[in-house]
């Protein structure tokens, strides 16, 4: 059973405020970053290092294009179920303990800004492109090094640390 009091204590409290404002500034950050990709990219690739490219692609899929589909059907359900995915860790992290709850928050902000996309865009803008001669890791954006560093925050604890 869900008891709301106990809910409503943990939502006034200062590490609810401290998720808000990581959630905020991950968002932030992440929509300033396709903004300024959007509006300033042409159509090749803009060259950073021998490591490191901006190459606009448009994701339909989940992380790493997985599940690109062309159909409206498939992409309404897979943002369907990312909608309740963050829904849950919501509440997950509404329930969590200070470390699990800023873990939480940075997966949260970082999802928030690709669920954005898919909602005005029907695609998410990946554009960071790291290579190494001719082997290119999957694009990606802010949005998901944000998710990344959250799991493999869960990650750390789980192999690392107890009782924190």
């Amino acid at each position: 059973m869900i008891d709301l009091k106990e809910i409503k204590n943990k939502i006034v409290s200062k590490e609810y405020i401290y998720s808000i404002v990581i959630i905020v500034i991950i968002f932030t950050l992440d929509r300033y970053s396709k903004i300024q990709i959007l509006n300033n990219f042409s159509s090749s690739t803009f060259y950073i290092n021998d490591f490191v490219n901006f190459d606009l692609l448009w994701n339909t899929g989940i992380g790493f294009g997985l599940m690109s589909s062309k159909s409206p059907l498939i992409y309404n359900s897979i943002s369907t179920i990312i909608s309740l995915v963050i829904i849950f860790l919501i509440i997950i992290g509404i329930k969590s303990d200070k470390f699990d709850k800023m873990a939480f928050s940075v997966i949260i902000g970082g999802a928030l800004g690709n669920f954005y996309d898919r909602i005005f865009y029907k695609a998410v803008p990946d554009f960071i492109d790291l290579h190494y001669k001719d082997f290119h890791w999957f694009t990606f954006n802010v949005a998901d090094i944000f998710v990344t560093l959250g799991i493999i925050c869960f990650l750390m604890k789980g192999f690392f640390i107890k009782n924190l």
